[in-house]
């Protein structure tokens, strides 16, 4: 991926898909959502990503690095080494 946009590559049927999207919208971070069971290239990529496995989310960052399945822990522990402190 080139963009430098935060996507998350996701079904809409996955609770964890939907505790990163609400992780990401309570902390007002903008990010591009591709629901893998419409988007062929998007399961693509996750699967090439994964070993094979539909793992999600799948969440790709601007500076190029992967997340897959995390937490909400881990999810905060990214964005403060890549978000400066205010």
């Amino acid at each position: 991926m080139v963009e430098k946009t935060i996507t998350i590559f996701g079904t809409w049927w996955c609770g964890d898909c939907h505790q990163a999207r609400r992780y990401f919208d309570r902390n007002h971070i903008v990010y591009k959502w591709v629901d893998i069971d419409s988007d062929e290239s998007g399961e693509e990529f996750v699967l090439a990503t994964n070993n094979g496995m539909r793992s999600v989310p799948t969440i790709v960052f601007e500076d190029g690095s992967i997340l897959v399945e995390p937490t909400d822990a881990e999810l905060q522990q990214k964005f403060s080494t890549v978000l400066p402190a205010c």
